[in-house]
């Protein structure tokens, strides 16, 4: 048991509960608004991933000074910045899409909106 890092998993350990309260949220839930509040929390524990697994212990950043050896990566830093926009704009999208399913249809139950 001494073999296994837990402080150093953390940030893993959070972002796959986040996965998974997402991904319940997702399937599990009924209303349209709780699908789209778990796919931005789904969206963001993939973020939480990327950073992690970008992190390099006494890297420096991706600057070249003299004498430093070890930087750290910046493109999962740039995807997620790009991600975060993406999910931004699609959250946007989807509460557009559902204002306008409740102004069509008085309801936001999803399993009410299938036997329409």
């Amino acid at each position: 048991m001494s073999d296994l890092v837990i402080p150093g998993n953390v940030p893993y350990f959070i972002s796959v509960a986040l996965l998974l309260i997402g991904l319940y949220a997702m399937v599990a839930r009924r209303n349209l608004i709780k699908k789209i509040m778990g796919l931005n929390i789904l969206s963001t524990s993939v973020f939480l991933f990327l950073i992690a697994v970008a992190d390099k212990r006494g890297g420096a950043p991706p600057i070249t000074v003299p004498g430093v050896d070890l930087y750290v990566n910046p493109l999962p830093h740039t995807l997620v910045l790009t991600g975060i926009v993406v999910a931004l704009a699609l959250t946007s999208f989807a509460l557009v899409l559902v204002i306008k399913i409740y102004q069509e249809h008085g309801t936001l139950d999803a399993d009410r909106l299938m036997k329409l």
